[in-house]
């Protein structure tokens, strides 16, 4: 079974606070603080730990360090950045028993160093060359496939030691243990990312491998070509279908833009996996439409995405807002399905009555494929606030309600009945 961890917060703002700047030396001091209260009415059999009932935890990381840059004269610049983040869980643990409320820990996350072309390369753009390596977050296109190495277990017994320090839903560890990353091209026109990567995340098996991509970025949108390649797992820590990561091939064509129509979004993607048990494959389209001359401007977004029933969902990550990737904050983090032999309809609605708020609404309908493997089906519906207080807070409250078709003893994951359960949270950001 996959696992998912939606780090509401994992877009932040960049935001440092200047030390040294001069002669082309900056220096910064970067914090980032989420802290998040949860309460769930009902617990979920996604660990084999909990019992029926509700579930109350918090969650909390600081991530704190260094980052900064160096210019090279006519030899474009360096850049680096490091820093620790320690994180924990306090009261219950989540609602899937993933975490116990035991956990603490403080560890590096981020430690690489860069370096950027500018103008010494004209026919990539300025900075159109950019190598890093080290221990950092790596993205490929939207999130769909990889985003970030964000599952954060705790000390729940799952047969070995998983525990990233906890901080289950808010994701504050999501840097790869080792990356090699080349970017070439601009902000326009063609560019690609050659990627390599190994994570020390257990509960992913750590899992190492390549990808490259290949885009167009235009006035009528971007266009663009992704390859992940499995190069090897740990067996100790793999299940079943992470085995078969090593020399699985996923290879995906994806696009986003308007078309050239104001207030217009189209998305899609369309994945294919080549491994040793079939072929599996997963995609999605979506349209959104902005609302420019209605009060609060509100965007209407909807998405139909398909997973086939042992599609593997990688290392996808919180992107675009709630709803990308995590769909729907109880189904996407505790009570399934995890982007894995499902369809799901949604429907959003998003609003700002104020420049600093936004209001939104979710519903997501989840269709099991092969109900031999569980029954997932479910509707959730998520309400939302996203207040940016200042430029250094952002609070988020979300109330979810979600709707398993079937309990734990039916084939589903719900413990002790299928009512519909009551979620809520909340959630605060501050960094500089």
């Amino acid at each position: 079974m996959a696992l998912a961890a939606s780090g509401v917060f994992a877009s932040l703002p960049a935001a440092a606070y200047e030390l040294y700047n001069q002669g082309g030396s900056v220096l910064n001091a970067d914090l980032e603080a989420v802290f998040g209260i949860m309460h769930s009415e009902e617990s979920y059999a996604t660990a084999g730990n909990r019992s029926a009932g509700s579930s109350a935890w918090r969650e909390g990381y600081i991530k704190y360090g260094l980052s900064g840059s160096q210019t090279l004269a006519d030899a474009g610049s360096l850049y680096g950045k490091f820093n620790l983040v320690s994180s924990g869980t306090w009261g219950d643990g989540d609602a899937a028993g993933f975490t116990l409320g035991s956990e603490r820990r403080t560890a590096v996350e981020d430690a690489y160093l860069g370096w950027r072309s500018g103008a010494l390369l004209p026919l990539f753009g300025e900075d159109g060359v950019d190598i890093s390596a080290g221990r950092q977050l790596v993205k490929l296109g939207d999130g769909f496939l990889l985003n970030g190495d964000s599952v954060n277990l705790g000390d729940a017994d799952l047969g070995a030691d998983f525990d990233r320090g906890g901080a289950y839903y808010l994701a504050g560890r999501k840097a790869f243990d080792q990356t090699a990353v080349v970017h070439l091209g601009g902000a326009q026109g063609w560019r690609s990312d050659l990627v390599w990567l190994k994570s020390d995340n257990r509960a992913q098996a750590e899992t190492e491998l390549a990808a490259a991509t290949l885009e167009h970025v235009g006035a009528a949108g971007t266009l663009g070509l992704t390859w992940i390649h499995g190069l090897d797992v740990n067996e100790r820590f793999a299940t079943a279908a992470q085995l078969e990561r090593k020399d699985m091939d996923t290879v995906s064509v994806r696009g986003s833009g308007g078309l050239g129509v104001e207030n217009l979004n189209l998305a899609f993607e369309y994945a294919t996996q080549d491994r040793d048990s079939g072929r599996e494959n997963a995609w999605y389209l979506e349209g959104a439409w902005t609302f420019a001359d209605v009060p609060w401007k509100p965007t209407a977004t909807y998405r139909y995405s398909r997973f086939s029933e042992a599609f593997d969902p990688l290392f996808y990550g919180f992107s675009r807002g709630y709803g990308t990737w995590y769909q729907g904050e109880v189904a996407a983090n505790y009570a399934g399905p995890f982007n894995s032999n499902t369809a799901v309809h949604h429907v959003g609605l998003k609003a700002t009555p104020r420049d600093n708020l936004a209001v939104g609404a979710l519903f997501f309908d989840f269709d099991t494929l092969d109900r031999d493997l569980g029954n997932l089906s479910g509707q959730e519906l998520d309400l939302y606030l996203e207040w940016t207080v200042n430029e250094h807070l952002i609070i988020s409250p979300l109330v979810g309600l979600y709707k398993p078709e079937h309990s734990a003893s039916e084939g589903g994951l719900q413990l002790g009945s299928n009512d519909t359960n009551t979620y809520l949270q909340l959630t605060v950001a501050t960094f500089f």
